[in-house]
Parts: C-alpha cells; structure tokens; sequence
C-alpha cells in the first residue's frame, strides 16, 4: 500500500496549500481575525513540513515496495489486484468496524464553514491588556524591577517610565551595578522579562522564521561576548568579580561580597573589615562554601575556578540582557502602541476602561466572512453631515450643537473662506492662511487686526493707524514751533517763551 500512502500524502499537501491560498486571499478586519487565521496558516505550514518528510521518505526507503506494487499493477491482471485490494480494505473495516474516516476535503475547510478548529480559544493566549497581540503587557515585570536591588528605595519608575527604559541596562537610563546584577532576584528579572517578550514575538508573528531570527540575535552575541564589547560587561572589568574587592581605580570604590556593599575607598573598606557586622557576614560566607572554600573577599587567595565561574554568570546574565534587547528592537511597534495606550487610558476612568476591555471581547467580527457585508460596513451612515471623529465615525449630534459646528464664520481676507463654528473662527486669526491675506493687503502688524474679516475694514483700520503713528512723530520731533501765550495775551513760540521766563522779562 506504499503507492496509496504516497497518493494521500500528496492529497493533503494540496488540500493544505489551497487551504492557505483560502486564508491568505482575505484579509480580516479585526486584530483577533487575523491572529487566528495567522496560527493556522502556521499550523498548516507545520502539518506540510510532516508530510513532505513523511513523503520523502517513502521515496527513499520504500522504493523495493513501491517498485514491486507498480509492477503487480501493471503487468498482472487489473481487475484481480484491483479486488484484492478492495477486500483488503472490507477486511481492515470489519477488523475494525468504529474506525473513523478522514474526510480531507473537510478536514482543512474554516470555522464558520463547518471545518475543525487547529487554534484553539485564541482569547485564553492573551491577557486583556495585549489586546490580541497589540500592546506588551510588562505589569508583572515592572513589579518586579521594582524590587530589584539597586531600585528598591530610590526613586521608583512608573509603568509609563519603565516602558521607554526597560531595555535600557547601563546608566544614566540603569544605575543597578555590575555586583547588584550577579544577584538571584535580578537573574530571575531578566529571564522572565525575556522569555515574555519570546513568548509574545512567537504569538504575535507566527509565520516569521523566528528560529533564524533568535540565531542571529545569538551569533551576534557570541561575537560581542568574545570580543570583550558587551555593553556593560566589558572584559577589562572581568576580573573584578563578585568574589573579589574591586580597586578604586577600577571602579571608584571597593565591594565586599560577605556584606554585598560598596564601599567608596579602600580606607572605608579596611575600617569595616573589623566591624562585627562584617565578622558575622564573613563567618555565613564561609559556612556556606562547599568543600570549605576559604576564598576571601579582598583577592588574597582565590579558588581554581572563582573567576571562570563568575564571568560564567555573567555571560549568562548578559546573555539574556541582549535578547532583551534584540527582541524590543525587533517589537518597537507594539513597544510604542503600548505606550501611547498607556498614556492615553491614564486620562480614562475605571469605567471607561471596563467598557472598552468589554467591547474588546464582544465585538462582533461575523461581517468579516460576508465581502458584501464588509462593503456595506465601509459606508458611513451620516445624513447631517456631521464632521467625523478619530474612529473615521460622525461625531454625536449633542456635541455638534455644543460646540456650534453648524455656524457659519465667512472670512473676506483668507479668501472668502467659511469656518464651522467660533471655536475654529477664533483660531484662524493666528494661523498662516490669515497671516498672508494681511501681508497681501501691505499689514505688517497682523497682531491688531484680530476678529476683523473684512478688506475694507482692516484697509482703513490700517490707514488710521499709520495716520496716528505718524502725527505722533511730529509732535516728538516738532517741539520748537508749539506756541506759548503770556499773561497780556502775546503768543510767542515755546522756545521763546522759555527764555523770557528764565530771564524774568515776562
């Protein structure tokens, strides 16, 4: 039965084909559409991979069977290897009388075709916050940042903050130490935060060759690793490790790995060495070494292995700060929609944002099968004629009102240009297209000439205006012809009178 296994592998591949060839054609509206059909385009794309194996290998190690059912086929009699097939298979049936028939014409139809479902409840894949694959969900992440050493106590980042700064590991953007990050809690951090933002690339982008991707960003860091460049774990700070006191021309400052503190000179450090405090960290330090490892903190003495076994650590946690970072550089799209999200539900109440996850969820995508449908959906019901919203949807009739949109302001000097309600009207004197209409009539001080639309009005406003700057000149600069009148009545210019006066002759 080797050439009938071969006949069915080959009629699933095509039926798989023509299958993504179905849902490739359309291309859904709604975010939760287009995810569903993009995991099963990638699930049929995985079951082609199996069978095209399956398939080539039939041709290569079942060539003898294949040989000998083609030669029974073609040299004997039809008819009897034709029956002896078919009661081979009224065999097999009453063998086994409840085995289910596959159907592929069936087997790869859609959904609401009446086809099965290869996806599953895609609403249980994410969490109301990514909203099918829009927005990072770093909530949890973020708590625990919060907790990092090295930030908990200082200033804390809100969610917002943390979005921008969250593959940011060196300063100014992080101030955790190379020591703080050798820690439990922070090696923790940076594999969950990597392998949520893995998990969300591989949801998301299912029909991407992540595997070739997650390579690159791995050769990448095999060669910066190597070449003693990484951001942060430069390899001439390799040896100061966690096990040893870092000098001050180092680092600026000595650490202590007993008490994991830093100390800001080797002064300060030598003085803490007899601190009972210290005695004490150093004695649970000792204690908890294996094979009673007296590795001492200051670099005396070292184990055969201390240094290679701390730059390990630090491979492995900069290994995972450069996926981060990879693969927030590779999402910056959904980064910066989660951010403005974020930004703009911080202006929304409680209730609002119930609302807008509730309709999230119950959005009704059954348009999306129906071309016609769609096509009546596209067509905006707007019989006033009311100025649309963000949404591409009229604005409510209420706030049409509200603001006044159906009154007309026409404006002589943009060009009998008419604008919908004062709001608009009350803006346009300071916009460009006002500004040039004055420059047009020769005004230059297009500040005085608010709520004024008309040519002639703004003319003569202009000329009175230039008339009074002009008799104000003349006064300043025509002091010596103002006339003075004494107490016998002679009128004499200013000046005169100011010389008489001063000379006592009036």
């Amino acid at each position: 039965m080797v050439l009938e296994e071969l006949r069915y592998a080959h009629e699933e591949l095509e039926r798989l084909e023509q299958a993504i060839a179905d849902r490739v054609h359309e291309e859904p509206k709604h975010i939760r559409n287009r995810q569903f059909r993009d995991l099963e385009i990638s699930n049929f794309l995985a079951r082609i991979e199996t069978q095209s194996k399956q398939a080539l290998q039939l041709y290569n190690h079942e060539q003898a069977a294949r040989t000998a059912e083609i030669q029974t086929l073609s040299t004997g009699d039809t008819f009897d290897a034709f029956y002896t097939q078919l009661d081979q298979i009224k065999d097999f049936h009453k063998r086994y009388p409840n085995e289910p028939v596959e159907n592929l014409e069936r087997a790869y139809k859609k959904v609401e075709d009446g086809g099965p479902d290869f996806v599953g409840n895609i609403d249980s894949m994410f969490t109301g916050e990514e909203a099918y694959g829009r927005f990072f969900d770093l909530t949890m992440p973020h708590e625990e940042y919060l907790n990092l050493p090295g930030v908990k106590g200082g200033k804390k980042l809100t969610y917002l903050q943390y979005l921008v700064v969250f593959d940011k590991f060196t300063p100014p953007q992080c101030n955790i130490s190379r020591q703080e990050k050798m820690t439990e809690q922070y090696f923790s951090y940076v594999g969950s935060l990597a392998q949520y933002l893995e998990s969300f690339i591989r949801r998301t982008k299912p029909l991407e060759d992540l595997e070739k991707l997650f390579k690159a960003f791995d050769e990448e860091f095999e060669q910066s690793w190597e070449m003693g460049i990484m951001p942060g774990w430069e390899a001439k700070q390799a040896a100061q490790s966690n096990g040893g006191a870092a000098k001050p021309e180092d680092m600026g400052g000595v650490w202590c790995a007993e008490c994991e503190k830093e100390f800001k000179n080797d002064n300060v450090y030598k003085a803490h060495l007899t601190g009972k405090k210290h005695i004490k960290n150093a004695q649970v330090f000792l204690n908890g070494m294996p094979n009673g490892d007296t590795t001492m903190s200051n670099g005396n003495t070292s184990s055969a292995g201390g240094p290679a076994l701390a730059r390990l650590k630090e491979r492995a946690v900069a290994e995972r700060e450069h996926r981060i970072q990879k693969l927030a550089s590779a999402m910056s799209t959904e980064r910066e929609d989660t951010r403005v999200n974020v930004e703009r539900k911080a202006g929304m109440t409680d209730r609002e944002r119930q609302q807008e996850l509730v309709a999230l969820f119950a959005e009704d995508t059954a348009g999306d099968a129906d071309a016609a449908d769609a096509d009546d959906d596209e067509k905006v019901y707007n019989p006033l004629k009311l100025p649309l919203a963000w949404d591409g949807k009229p604005i409510p009739f209420w706030l049409y009102k509200l603001h006044g949109l159906g009154v007309e302001f026409p404006c002589e000097i943009c060009g009998n240009y008419v604008y919908m309600g004062r709001r608009a009207f009350d803006k346009h004197f300071s916009e460009q297209r006002h500004i040039y209409g004055l420059k047009c009539l020769g005004i230059t001080q297009t500040g005085l000439f608010s709520q004024i639309t008309g040519i002639e009005e703004a003319q003569r406003l202009w000329d009175k205006i230039q008339r009074d700057k002009k008799l104000i000149e003349e006064r300043k600069g025509g002091a010596g012809v103002e006339e003075m009148e004494d107490t016998q009545g002679h009128v004499m210019p200013r000046k005169v009178y100011e010389d008489l006066r001063k000379a006592g002759l009036l």
